[in-house]
């Protein structure tokens, strides 16, 4: 018998490719990366890099609870960001979603992300602990 389920949301955009938005495994749940897509139009929110900040946390949030957590159970977050003269924004924004104790962190400069989004993120999810 398998310990993994696939997490799925409508709340959060559908998956754009062969992957889940989340897959939980035993207490911990590995959450896909999400970009700035609203979920019903599965375009990306606007250009606006604070705009797309705030989707994509609330999109990490829908998967979280769809998941029987919060995005206070996320212990790991990986940020992409196609240009790091944003990542004074991001965290402000981030700092809304999230209260100490943070999550682990790793913040990346990348060329370019799915469908010119300007930010994403994926993070490690613990529950029950």
């Amino acid at each position: 018998m398998s310990n993994r389920a696939a997490i799925h949301t409508d709340q959060a955009p559908k998956a754009i490719g062969p992957y889940s938005q989340a897959i939980k495994a035993g207490n911990t749940v590995y959450l896909s990366g999400q970009i700035p897509l609203d979920p019903v139009s599965m375009e990306i929110v606007s250009d606006d890099i604070e705009q797309q900040a705030h989707q994509v946390f609330r999109n990490m949030k829908a998967v979280c609870e769809e998941a029987a957590g919060t995005l206070a159970d996320v212990v790991k977050l990986n940020l992409y960001l196609t240009d790091l003269s944003h990542f004074a924004l991001v965290n402000g924004v981030m700092e809304q979603y999230f209260q100490p104790p943070y999550p682990a962190r790793a913040a990346v400069g990348v060329k370019e992300l799915p469908k010119g989004s300007q930010f994403e993120a994926e993070g490690v999810m613990v529950l029950g602990d």
